[in-house]
C-alpha cells in the first residue's frame, strides 16, 4: 500500500481518543496489556512522589513492599473493578497506618475508584466511595489528625472522580443507544428492501403465470380447433375457420408478447430512474371484454356483466387478473362448451366479483397448480378476500372476491351485459 494512502486510512489521534472514550473499557482490545503498562507508569510516578515529597514520610522496606503490591491489582482493573478496589484498600490501610508517604499511593487509588465508577452501577459507586472515604478518614484520625483534616479537604477530588466516572458511563450508554438505534434502522431498511424485492418477485411471478397460462391455454385450444378443421373433412375444408383460428393464435401471441415485454422490463431495470414506469399501465375493468372475447374464441359461452366505474387502479388490476385466471381455468378444466357468468358489481366501499361456470371442474387427482393461490394473493394485495370452490347443489365451479374500495359515491355507472355463444366443433 502506498504510504500516503496508508496514512490517510489510519484514524487520527483525536478520532482514536474519542473512540476510546466511547468504548466500554471491558471490551477494549489488549485491555490487560494496556493496564499492565498503566500500572507500571503509576508505580513509577508513585516512586518519584515518595522520593521527592515529604522526605520525613519516605517509606521503609515494608512501606515500599506495600506500595509496589498496591499497583499490581491495577493490571486486572477492567475485569474485576470491585475486587481490585477491595485488594487495594487492604494494602493501602496498613500503608497509611504506618504513616508512609500519603501522596504516593493516591493515583493508584483514584484509578481504581474511576474504574469502578465507569463500569459499575451509580448507586454501588456512590456507596463504595462513601465507604472508602469513611475508612480512610477513620484511619487517618488514628494516625494524624492534621492528615485526616487534609484528607477531608481533598475528598472533593475523590467525589469529582466518582461523578466523572458515572457521567462517562452514562455518556457511553447514550452513544451505545444511538449506535444501536442506527444499526436497527439500517437492519430495518435492509429488511424492508428485501421484503420489497420479494414482493416484486412474487408480483412478477404472478403476472408471468397469469399471462403464460392464459395465452398458452388459448393458443392450445385454437390450435386444436384448426387441427380439427383440417382433419375432420379434408374434402370440404373450411378455409375460413382455419384462417380465423390462425388469426386468433397470432393475435394471442401479439398480446402475450406485449405483456411479456412489459414484465421483462421490470426485471431488466437497474433502478427506478432507468425505467420511470416499467410496470406500464395497469390492466383494469376495461380489459374484461377482451378476456371474455378470448374465452369465447376458445369455445366458452361467456355472459359478462360490469356494473362499476371509477375504481382504484390497483383494484381494477386485481379484478382483471382474477378474472383472467378464472376464465383460463374454465377453458382448461370445465369441459367442452362451458357456460360462464362474470359479474362485477360496485357496492358501498367494496367491489364484488363473481365468476361461475357449469362445467365439470378440475380433475381431483391432477397436480394442483398456482392459479387459486395467485388469485387469493391478488385479492390480499388490495386488502380483499377470495373464495373458490365447487358450486353447491349443481355442477360447476365458482370464484367470488370482495375487494375494498374508497368510500366515495360512484359518479358514473355503466352496465354491460353481453351473451354471445361461440360453437366449437366437437
Amino acid at each position: 500500500m502506498h504510504p500516503t494512502t496508508e496514512a490517510a486510512s489510519r484514524p487520527r489521534v483525536g478520532e482514536r481518543i474519542i473512540a476510546a472514550i466511547n468504548r466500554d473499557p471491558r471490551t477494549a482490545p489488549h485491555g490487560t496489556r494496556n493496564d499492565a503498562v498503566l500500572a507500571a507508569v503509576l508505580l513509577t510516578g508513585a516512586v518519584c512522589l515518595a522520593f521527592l515529597t515529604h522526605e520525613a514520610q519516605r517509606p521503609d522496606a515494608l512501606g515500599w513492599t506495600l506500595l509496589v503490591a498496591a499497583h499490581v491489582p491495577i493490571v486486572w482493573r477492567r475485569r474485576r473493578p470491585l475486587l481490585v478496589l477491595a485488594v487495594l484498600m487492604v494494602l493501602v490501610v496498613p500503608y497509611h497506618a504506618m504513616d508512609n508517604n500519603h501522596t504516593a499511593i493516591g493515583p493508584a487509588s483514584y484509578v481504581a475508584l474511576y474504574t469502578l465508577a465507569v463500569t459499575g452501577r451509580p448507586l454501588r459507586t456512590v456507596v463504595t466511595g462513601v465507604a472508602v472515604l469513611t475508612v480512610s478518614v477513620s484511619i487517618m484520625l488514628t494516625v494524624n489528625t492534621h492528615q485526616a483534616l487534609e484528607l477531608l479537604r481533598i475528598s472533593g477530588w475523590v467525589i469529582a472522580i466518582l461523578f466523572c466516572g458515572i457521567d462517562i458511563r452514562y455518556y457511553r450508554q447514550y452513544v451505545a443507544a444511538i449506535v444501536e438505534r442506527a444499526e436497527r434502522a439500517e437492519r430495518t431498511r435492509e429488511e424492508e428492501a428485501r421484503r420489497r424485492v420479494a414482493e416484486e418477485r412474487l408480483r412478477v411471478a404472478r403476472d408471468l403465470h397469469d399471462l403464460l397460462a392464459h395465452s398458452i391455454t388459448l393458443i392450445g385450444v385454437q390450435t386444436s380447433v384448426a387441427a380439427h378443421v383440417l382433419t375432420a373433412d379434408p374434402e370440404r375444408l373450411d378455409r375460413a375457420a382455419v384462417a380465423k383460428a390462425l388469426d386468433d393464435i397470432a393475435e394471442t401471441c401479439r398480446s402475450a408478447r406485449g405483456e411479456l415485454r412489459t414484465t421483462l422490463e421490470v426485471l431488466r431495470a437497474q433502478d427506478a430512474a432507468a425505467v420511470p414506469d416499467a410496470r406500464g399501465p395497469l390492466p383494469g375493468l376495461s380489459g374484461l371484454s377482451d378476456l371474455a372475447r378470448s374465452a369465447r374464441t376458445a369455445g366458452a359461452h361467456v355472459d359478462l356483466s360490469v356494473d362499476a366505474d371509477d375504481v382504484p387502479p390497483a383494484v381494477g388490476a386485481a379484478v382483471y387478473r382474477i378474472t383472467q385466471e378464472a376464465l383460463t381455468n374454465v377453458v382448461r378444466h370445465a369441459g367442452p362448451k362451458p357456460s360462464v357468468r362474470v359479474e362485477v358489481h360496485a357496492g358501498p366501499g367494496a367491489l364484488r366479483l363473481s365468476v361461475t361456470d357449469d362445467g365439470t371442474g378440475p380433475d381431483p387427482s391432477g397436480t394442483p397448480g398456482f392459479g387459486l393461490v395467485g388469485m387469493r394473493e391478488r385479492a390480499r394485495s388490495v386488502g380483499g378476500t377470495l373464495d373458490a370452490g365447487p358450486r353447491r347443489g349443481t355442477d360447476g365451479f365458482e370464484v367470488t372476491a370482495v375487494l375494498p374500495t374508497p368510500a366515495t359515491p360512484l359518479t358514473t355507472t355503466t352496465t354491460t351485459t353481453t351473451t354471445i355463444t361461440s360453437e366449437r366443433t366437437a
